[in-house]
């Protein structure tokens, strides 16, 4: 629960809040609520919007506005965690400071970055007398840690029902590496996963022109995706990598030639390529090699296309608001893993900044106090300097 009197300017109190909800994906524990309580007391109108699908657990979601008219700046995060694992110095659901420095599972990824923008909100609100030229918005997810089937996307589509647009967003993942105002992401490379199984014919090691050895093949084929690098980056974005994650036979016996075998890999793929169009790329690199069907399959699925949100205005605006707080010129950057904003970009402009992320998913996470309150400094002059932009 939220406390009736707690300073909704302050984000160490909502973060430490939050933090003590144990929302272990896909468990929201109360978090929405603390967040829902939070903002309906800041004059949002907030829609909880929960979603399953068949084989997956009901995920709790958050949408928030306050305004109705003009530009809609929208945040968006999650209140899900991972699991805390092993190696707490600390309860990890306690939200103690020691020495300025907040410890709990989610303080750095990311319920401390949605407390920095909640308090930004408040400290704009109290300084223009709650005036607001234009709308902001909060889109909260329970589901981002997890399969992402019941968050971000639905929610989306439930705007769209509602015929509510976005008009910019910025979400909230850690993306400094070291110091905050280092690193603003503007893009994400592509995320596609592939099994390439390869078919051959069980026999007996002592009487190898009686069967046909799947693992040979499967070798080749493997050298040739990973023989050639798949381009050479882009203007934004690196070249595209692709890793080999498992090599699997399954045969435990030492004088078997086994019927089959199997590879997996996952290729992070820059803005040269689609997912459509780099499975018909390694499809045929991999007919080059082996041009029999009967002797081979892949199996690809995409979980994230790249994306990338041009340098202009929005960019601007967070680029001045970084150096205004912290006096560092920020890296303009599309590294890293996928996040929400993958589905984002197909309603909007939207881009990442939030805390350094050394300690993200780790045993102790945590965040610095000054770096949560230079965050929400820098959130409250994204807000001014995105309304006061003509673009």
């Amino acid at each position: 629960m939220l406390p009736a009197d707690l300073s909704l300017t302050d984000p160490l109190l909502l973060a430490q809040a939050l933090i003590r909800c144990p929302s272990v994906t896909p468990d929201d524990a109360g978090a929405i609520a603390v967040l829902e309580t939070a903002l309906t007391r800041l004059g949002f109108r907030c829609h909880r919007l929960t979603f399953s699908a068949d084989g997956t657990p009901d995920i709790v979601n958050l949408y928030a506005r306050r305004g109705e008219q003009g530009r809609n700046l929208c945040f968006a995060g999650h209140t899900d965690v991972v699991p805390p694992g092993n190696g707490w110095s600390r309860d990890p659901f306690a939200a103690e400071v020691v020495d300025g420095v907040l410890y709990g599972r989610g303080a750095n990824d990311m319920k401390a970055a949605i407390a920095a923008f909640v308090a930004a909100c408040a400290r704009r609100l109290q300084a223009h007398d709650g005036s607001l030229p234009g709308s902001l918005s909060l889109l909260i997810t329970g589901d981002e840690e997890g399969p992402a089937i019941n968050g971000t996307v639905k929610v989306l589509g439930w705007l769209a029902e509602q015929n509510e647009t976005l008009d910019a967003c910025v979400v909230g993942e850690p993306t400094n590496p070291r110091t905050l105002g280092e690193m603003v992401k503007i893009g994400r490379r592509g995320s596609l996963n592939g099994c390439l199984t390869v078919w051959g014919s069980q026999g007996h090691v002592a009487y190898p022109h009686l069967a046909d050895n799947p693992i040979p093949r499967l070798v080749a084929l493997v050298q040739a995706l990973i023989g050639t690098p798949i381009d050479q980056g882009s203007s934004h974005f690196q070249a595209s990598n692709l890793e080999i994650t498992s090599i699997d036979v399954g045969n435990m016996a030492t004088n078997v030639i086994p019927a089959k075998a199997e590879a997996r890999f996952n290729v992070r793929f820059n803005d040269l390529w689609s997912g459509e169009t780099l499975e018909a790329h390694l499809r045929q690199r991999l007919q080059a090699v082996c041009d029999d069907p009967a002797l081979w399959d892949l199996a690809i699925s995409v979980s994230g296309e790249s994306f990338l949100t041009q340098p202009g205005p929005f960019t601007g605006v967070v680029e001045q608001a970084i150096r205004s707080v912290t006096g560092l010129s920020p890296d303009l950057s599309t590294t890293g893993g996928t996040s929400d904003a993958r589905f984002i970009k197909n309603a909007c402009p939207v881009l990442e900044f939030g805390l350094v992320g050394q300690t993200m998913h780790k045993a102790n996470e945590n965040c610095s106090v000054a770096d949560l309150e230079a965050l929400t400094s820098i959130y409250e002059r994204v807000i001014d300097g995105y309304f006061a932009c003509k673009a």
